[in-house]
Order: C-alpha cells, then structure tokens, then sequence
C-alpha cells in the first residue's frame, strides 16, 4: 500500500501540505489510472506497478486523522506496517529535497502522529519530501509553492514516484539508496 498524505477540498490542492496526494497522484497517472474509488474514508484504486499488485490511498480525513484510514485499508486487506510506504511534506527538509527512511517517529507532523497512533507502530517506510520552512507553521504548510519553487517540487515528485517504484520492485534499501543520493 502506497499512502499520500494531505488535506481533502479544492482549498489545499497545491499546497505544500498536499505534495504526498501530488506523488500518489503522479503515481497512478504513470500507471494508467485515476484515484477515485472512495473506501475507508478515502479515495484509493488498486494498480499492478512492476507485477506487484498495489494499493493506492489518499485519506480523505484532514491531515491529523490520516491514520484511522490508513489503519481500516490495512486492516481489511491484511497489510503489515512494513508494507505500507507513507508520503509526506517535510518542512526540516529544504525544498524539492527527498529522503525516503526504512521507519521512524512522527518528526512533529501530525499526519504521521495519527499512522502511528493508528497503526501502533511505526515500522513503515516513508518518503519526505522538504518543503522548507518559513514564518509560521500553518500558514507555511497551507501555501502554494512560489513559482521558482515549483520545477524543484516537481523533480522531487518524478523522484518520489520512482522511488515508489523501486520499493515495489525491490524494497526499501534499493529505493533509498537512489532516492536519497539524488
């Protein structure tokens, strides 16, 4: 299971918060397909990507109960933590810079807070993606990307979506390795 984290409604799209929904998306686009079933209180599709079969998921619940969707698709198909690749915005990370990690804590954001909490682990993979950091907090998170910021955020995404890729094919030591040397 592939998870894009962001803010549903037409208010966020192209947000800095919303750049996991903007991987996902660029994922299934790669792959021939839309994101638009709704279940579990998201929009998911399911995709084969390189043989694997694959489900993708963008929880529909605001950013700080991401995790109770994540948790419910886990739980009805059976999916171990390890197997669930989590993609965020980062604002410790400059922007347009990736770093994908094998598991680790919630680093102050709160969709990854909820997973955790949600799954009670947090022994899942993840990709970030740095969106920088300046003023305040919120309304930082809830911009747009300024125009000299946007051929570095879509790099990071084409990065991230191989990096999805890579982790399908061949596990999260492979894809970091490319990912994170980039």
């Amino acid at each position: 299971m592939i998870v894009g984290l962001g803010n549903p409604g037409a208010e966020y799209r192209g947000t800095r918060h919303n750049v996991g929904f903007d991987v996902v998306d660029a994922l299934a686009e790669r792959h021939g397909t839309q994101i638009r079933n709704t279940k579990n209180q998201s929009l998911c599709t399911e995709v084969q990507i390189g043989g694997v079969d694959c489900l993708l998921v963008k929880p529909m619940t605001f950013m700080n109960l991401s995790g109770r969707s994540v948790a419910a698709h886990a739980k009805q198909h059976g999916i171990k933590p390890e197997n669930i690749l989590v993609i965020a915005d980062d604002l410790d990370l400059p922007t347009g810079k990736v770093k994908m990690k094998p598991k680790g804590g919630a680093g102050g954001h709160n969709g990854h807070k909820s997973v955790i909490q949600s799954l009670g682990s947090q022994e899942y993979p993840r990709i970030k993606i740095g969106i920088g950091k300046a003023g305040e907090t919120v309304d930082h998170v809830l911009s747009r990307f300024k125009p000299e910021e946007k051929p570095l955020i879509q790099d990071a995404i084409r990065m991230s979506v191989d990096g999805c890729e890579l982790w399908l094919a061949d596990g999260v030591e492979r894809a970091m390795n490319s990912v994170n040397t980039e």
